[in-house]
């Protein structure tokens, strides 16, 4: 992935959240994410790109992954996460 390619903002930008909350993947709007699990902040970082409904992930070691939105459900390497909606 291009990290000096601009990536427009998308309507999956956001924290995605697994049922239990031990899972937290915050897609950020300039291509990158950061996946916190259980009390471990910032487990996984790198670039993600999105195309349709299609989401795929290069963390910063190399490793890839993939997943896809759904009903505004994000399935990604045997998680389901939510959105999780900002408190106003």
């Amino acid at each position: 992935m291009n990290k000096s390619a601009e990536i427009a903002p998308h309507p999956y930008v956001g924290m995605w959240v697994t049922k239990d909350g031990h899972i937290r993947q915050e897609l950020r709007a300039d291509g990158r994410y950061d996946e916190a699990r259980g009390t471990r902040q910032s487990a996984y970082q790198g670039d993600y790109q999105v195309s349709g409904n299609y989401i795929t992930y290069q963390d910063d070691t190399g490793f890839t992954a993939d997943g896809y939105f759904e009903n505004d459900v994000l399935y990604h390497g045997g998680m389901v996460m939510f959105r999780e909606m900002p408190e106003n």
